[in-house]
């Protein structure tokens, strides 16, 4: 395993090298402070600009890159707006489209206000928003996506400033677990309504979503929301709290170049149509796998386990993403990125919610939060079964589990045991490892 979730500070991103231009190109409007937490952001909105276009995961299934979600966590004033501005430009084609479909409704609606009250009305047009506003309510976003639906299968993204703000997509706070939950699946999600003022509809919802908040308002939002689904099926990418520098950070100027290059790559995900298999990405995942199955052994975690999988799910989608824009051509430097995404975001995870995971409290201080810890890791070279168990007891885990934990490391050949004298040994293969 190339990265440790244990430790305190974010894994650091590889250098970005031949077959993530495109990403560099973003990150040179941004300031250097934001780099690494903005990088999980950008997917979720070039997935919302593939239609029409499937990508088989190691299991065979066959899945759109719609239904991508990632929440950028940072405090208060920590450059969490930059996420905006980088948005507003990826979705310059959104925005324009957008803006004519606005002006359909808005000819209508003028149109229906100048007949009288005993007139015929004109039928109102399926308009159709790409990037719908950050205000919009349930019913809307229903509305929204029948129309889209009808229009060939777009996806709409939205982009919320503040957490809170799902509460109202979702209805309330209530809904916000069966919402996001079916955005993920790309599932039906309708509505029934007596009577004709109501939407009525079952559309497949195909939705991307970025959101940025601050810890204490993420923290109290997902509060309930950690073991059902919807916490695992979210990217976090957490930015932990900085130097106090006198100095304000500096983004780009946006420029017609900048712009002009952008479009290139957008356009790559516009005409990208048909079913496709990247044998070198699935054939990463499974060894992404294989790694999550390890990690949750070293630290005897089934929940860090259940985690992982959609986390390898979205760091797959985000690889596919990365090979449409890099022209169809995969790299060594886009699976680099690939495996930094599944390992950030599963430590981003832990840094702001580990406390929280099967307990009732978001109080604790940032400083006292900690990650799964490698408990192998904690012991020495040689060492018996009641130091382990002794170690268990510390980190508040059950004794019982000591022997089927042993037996773990042995068959992944991390540890051999020597009947005669009872100790078991860190094998080289781990120790080199």
């Amino acid at each position: 395993m190339r990265y440790d979730i244990s430790k305190p500070t974010a894994p650091a991103m590889p250098n970005l090298g031949k077959g993530t231009e495109c990403i560099k190109l973003l990150l040179s409007q941004a300031s250097k402070d934001m780099h690494e937490p903005l990088v999980p952001m950008f997917f979720p909105i070039f997935g919302a600009h593939i239609s029409g276009t499937e990508f088989q995961y190691p299991d065979y299934s066959w899945k759109e890159p719609t239904g991508m979600m990632a929440n950028l966590v940072a405090h208060s004033g920590d450059n969490k707006g930059q996420l905006t501005t980088l948005a507003k430009a990826i979705c310059r084609d959104f925005t324009k489209h957008d803006e004519e479909e606005e002006k359909k409704y808005m000819a209508w609606q003028k149109q229906k206000n100048a007949k009288g009250a005993n007139k015929d009305k004109p039928e109102e047009p399926q308009v159709g928003y790409w990037f719908p506003p950050s205000d919009t309510t349930k019913p809307a976003f229903l509305k929204n996506a029948m129309a889209l639906e009808a229009q060939g299968g777009r996806t709409q993204y939205f982009n919320l400033p503040e957490v809170e703000m799902a509460d109202q997509l979702c209805g309330s706070h209530k809904h916000v677990s069966v919402l996001l939950r079916n955005v993920y699946d790309r599932d039906k999600a309708g509505a029934l309504r007596a009577t004709s003022d109501g939407i009525t509809g079952n559309p497949t919802i195909r939705a991307c979503i970025t959101i940025a908040s601050n810890p204490d308002s993420t923290r109290k939002f997902y509060k309930y929301e950690l073991t059902n689904g919807t916490f695992g099926r979210m990217v976090f990418s957490y930015k932990q709290r900085g130097e106090r520098k006198g100095r304000i950070p500096r983004q780009g100027r946006y420029t017609d170049e900048f712009y002009q290059k952008l479009d290139e790559y957008i356009m790559r995900l516009d005409i990208c149509k048909g079913r496709y298999i990247i044998r070198q990405l699935n054939q990463l995942i499974d060894r992404l796998a294989e790694d999550m199955a390890t990690l949750a052994d070293l630290a005897d975690d089934d929940l860090l386990f259940e985690i992982s999988h959609r986390a390898l799910v979205s760091g797959w989608k985000a690889g596919c993403i990365m090979w449409v824009l890099n022209n169809q051509v995969w790299t060594k430097s886009m699976g680099e990125l690939v495996e930094w995404l599944v390992y950030h975001d599963m430590w981003s995870k832990m840094a702001v919610f580990a406390d929280m995971l099967g307990k009732d409290t978001y109080q604790m201080s940032e400083t006292q939060r900690r990650g799964p810890k490698n408990m192998l890791d904690s012991l020495p070279n040689t060492f018996n079964e009641a130091q382990l168990e002794a170690l268990r007891t510390n980190l508040e885990k059950s004794k019982e589990g000591t022997g089927p934990q042993l037996r773990k490391w042995m068959f992944r050949k991390f540890i051999t045991y020597d009947a005669e004298t009872e100790l078991y040994t860190k094998t080289k293969e781990y120790l080199n490892g």
